[in-house]
């Protein structure tokens, strides 16, 4: 073990678990992150805090439930009194944050990140003030330098893309925004992935010759939508990896927020495609996976730049996602919900004087577990407010996973339509299911409670149901089941100070 490891994050937005050869994917192409997998600790099962971007980042920056940390929605700052990983490792430490940060003001270096490399644009409605109206990211400088006109969103398009109220209270003298959507016909040296790579590497090779160990959290913006990209065409839309899920829409047994999603999404067009139309699923679950091929391109570039800066042994690599995608499973597209597809995520970690060869680690983990386990690897203090547990004793053998169920929250309708559902659910079941708060615990025995005060509860025995095809719910041989999951949630809100109501209405004649 080095003196002073380095730690090389990175994080992706909006990847599901099962988009890697290392859990079951062999129709992908990504052969960077397969070399990654081989020699890294591949969790089976990890999930995140919340599935949705803010909330989900935060506690992979600061090891903090959403609730705890205050950003339980989208676009929500990160308070300044609440410390990231970054502000918990030595002086020392070259620290810097590149990539997508969804977390407040969005150029700016702050909460012990000393470097920055911005590529956002569209997060500018949620920025403190207005001294940063008149400045764009790194990467639309980068698109001007080499001769791109970035388009222009006026303030029609942004009333359409954040509301018209919010639009008009951040943008009083109609400030334009700067963006540039992906487009099929960018050569790949210019997408936001093959620029962040490089960025990681010139960081990896400057630190090279320094005397100081380097801490470098990267969030690559894909596979996010929208989903188009030069890779568009590299994979087969007759050759996908799909389940028993795909395009089956949730029973009327199951929650009403999950029924009107897929009745939404059965009705919408998204990016040109009428999602009616069951090619228009596999299109776009394709260009998808041509998203992930361009992340595993970068990481190519970058896993090399440590090998030449001979920092590959010295280097603690994580891999993961800050929440997932339905990408059809269940009808149904996007995050937000709290089906597998959207909860679970990818999660290796690379810790070279633990292990040089790939170990599976059986169980269930959190997202909320990857700061004190790193603290833990640096041989830092792990800081009593820290909420997750550090996982070290796992990766050197010493206990397992087999015991740990994971509890994850849901705080309202943020990131949802809320809008042009044709569905015959009345409007005020819509209201009231998308605006719910919802617990879930995957327990380490493989059964998934998730409940919602105002919802169809539902049940899924993920050993003999992984796709979560069958509610259980109701069915009374699985009375005692519920209760000792519902249980094991009220412990944990009580653990962790959570006091948002989520046992359903019928839960005192049970």
């Amino acid at each position: 073990m080095p003196k002073q490891p380095n730690v090389l994050f990175l994080f992706t937005d909006q990847q599901r678990a099962d988009s890697m050869a290392c859990y079951g994917n062999d129709d992908i192409q990504t052969p960077n992150l397969n070399a990654l997998a081989n020699r890294s600790f591949v969790f089976d099962n990890a999930y995140v805090s919340q599935p949705v971007c803010t909330p989900s980042r935060a506690t992979i920056l600061t090891g903090l439930y959403p609730h705890t940390s205050g950003c339980t929605v989208n676009n929500v700052p990160l308070p300044p009194a609440t410390r990231t990983i970054a502000e918990l490792v030595p002086d020392e430490y070259r620290t810097g944050y590149f990539g997508k940060w969804h977390l407040g003001d969005e150029l700016r270096a702050q909460h012990g990140f000393n470097e920055w490399v911005s590529i956002e644009d569209l997060y500018r409605p949620y920025y403190s003030d207005n001294t940063d109206l008149g400045t764009f990211s790194d990467y639309h400088y980068y698109l001007i330098s080499q001769g791109y006109d970035p388009d222009v969103l006026g303030h029609e398009t942004l009333m359409k893309e954040y509301g018209e109220r919010d639009a008009r209270t951040r943008f009083p003298d109609e400030q334009p925004v700067f963006s540039r959507p992906y487009t099929a016909q960018m050569p790949e040296r210019d997408t936001k992935a093959s620029y962040l790579g490089r960025a990681v590497e010139r960081f990896i090779h400057e630190s090279a010759e320094d005397d100081r160990p380097f801490m470098l959290y990267a969030n690559f913006f894909e596979p996010h939508n929208p989903f188009t990209g030069p890779l568009d065409d590299l994979h087969s839309r007759d050759k996908l990896n799909t389940g028993p899920a795909f395009l089956q829409a949730p029973g009327e047994d199951t929650s009403a927020l999950h029924q009107m999603m897929a009745d939404y999404y059965r009705n919408a067009v998204e990016e040109g495609l009428d999602l009616s139309n069951d090619e228009a699923w596999r299109e776009i679950r394709a260009r998808y996976f041509g998203l992930v091929t361009l992340v595993d391109r970068a990481v190519g570039g970058i896993m090399r730049a440590l090998e030449e800066g001979g920092q590959a042994e010295d280097t603690i690599i994580v891999y993961t996602s800050e929440h997932g995608d339905m990408m059809g499973d269940h009808a149904i597209l996007h995050k937000t919900m709290m089906y597998e597809e959207a909860m679970r995520v990818p999660f290796l970690m690379h810790v070279p004087w633990i292990s040089q060869e790939q170990q599976r680690v059986e169980g269930r983990i959190g997202l909320i577990d990857a700061v004190p386990t790193l603290l833990d690897l640096l041989g830092q203090e792990i800081p009593r407010e820290i909420q997750g547990e550090s996982r070290v004793p796992v990766l050197e053998g010493n206990c397992d996973l087999s015991e740990n169920d994971v509890v994850v929250q849901w705080n309202g309708s943020d990131g949802r339509p809320t809008t042009q559902f044709n569905t015959s659910i009345p409007e005020r079941v819509i209201r009231r299911a998308s605006s719910m708060p919802r617990r879930a615990i995957i327990s380490h025995e493989g059964i998934k409670l998730h409940l919602s005060p105002g919802d169809q509860c539902e049940l899924y025995d993920l050993n003999n149901d992984p796709h979560e095809l069958h509610n259980l719910y109701n069915d009374e041989a699985y009375r005692h089941t519920i209760r000792d999951l519902a249980s094991r949630i009220r412990l944990w809100q009580e653990k962790y100070k959570d006091y948002t109501p989520v046992l359903p209405d019928e839960w005192d004649s049970m």
